[in-house]
């Protein structure tokens, strides 16, 4: 397991699914977790049980990303590990999809989400020591082979790949010892699942099995993921995508 003692993190989307499970893992590993989500019974009952803080947030909201950050800094005297687990869907076509809706999901999905890049490299420069610190941020195997039924959470989700590398080279051509790397989850046993199948019974069935391990992944198993990229064990990796979706992307759509 990565040593993550003496860390500090900001999660968002902590209420359930792989922010949950993020929490839990880095907590794990050893470090002091600030987690965040609009949700705020779930969120403060899933960080009391972990002995981590919680902080209610609204993402898409620009203006408390700065008090976020502050809140970490100030409770622990530094940030190390940012991630930008949080987000949403619309589940519309570009047909159907509403002005109200894109905006939404964009600023959730990427406007949030540079957002808090923003705020926590700010931080990250002024760490005790030196510039340090790792960006997690979360994206999709939506992002790689589209969904016809929701246009505006591909596209916001293949934007938050090339933010990430745009964030990483800044940084490294600055000099700042500040990675920014991807976590690309594919077809996961969430909350979001467990709902649309009470809507389409079979539905999580089908979606499992578009993973040739024929099965949904488990939060924590993206968890672990991003608790390698917080670490300090892949310190030449930034940048880069790490995939964690049961060869769904790996196998021609016709076997």
């Amino acid at each position: 397991m990565p040593d993550l003692s003496g860390k500090v993190a900001i999660v968002t989307g902590c209420a359930n699914g792989i922010g949950a499970a993020t929490v839990r893992r880095l907590r794990a590993d050893g470090a002091e977790v600030l987690g965040t989500d609009i949700d705020e019974q779930g969120g403060a009952a899933l960080c009391d049980s972990e002995g981590a803080r919680f902080a209610a947030q609204d993402v898409g909201e620009m203006s408390p990303w700065p008090v976020i950050v502050a809140e970490a800094v100030g409770t622990w005297g530094r940030l190390d590990i940012l991630v930008n687990n949080a987000g949403t869907v619309s589940a519309l076509s570009i047909e159907d999809v509403t002005d109200e809706a894109w905006d939404r999901i964009y600023n959730i999905n990427i406007k949030g989400t540079m957002a808090g890049c923003r705020a926590a490299i700010k931080a990250m420069k002024d760490n005790p020591g030196g510039s340090s610190g790792s960006i997690v941020n979360i994206s999709s195997t939506s992002a790689m082979a589209a969904l016809p039924s929701d246009v505006a959470y591909c596209s916001s989700k293949g934007a938050v790949r090339v933010l990430t590398k745009s964030i990483a080279t800044h940084c490294a051509k600055a000099g700042y010892n500040i990675r920014c790397n991807t976590v690309i989850p594919g077809a996961t046993d969430t909350g979001i699942l467990d709902h649309a199948e009470n809507v389409t019974p079979g539905l999580k069935e089908a979606v499992a099995a578009t993973s040739p391990l024929n099965r949904l992944a488990d939060p924590a198993e993206t968890a672990a993921a991003i608790a390698f990229l917080a670490s300090d064990e892949c310190a030449y990796m930034t940048g880069s995508e790490l995939l964690v979706d049961g060869a769904m992307m790996a196998i021609h759509p016709g076997f």
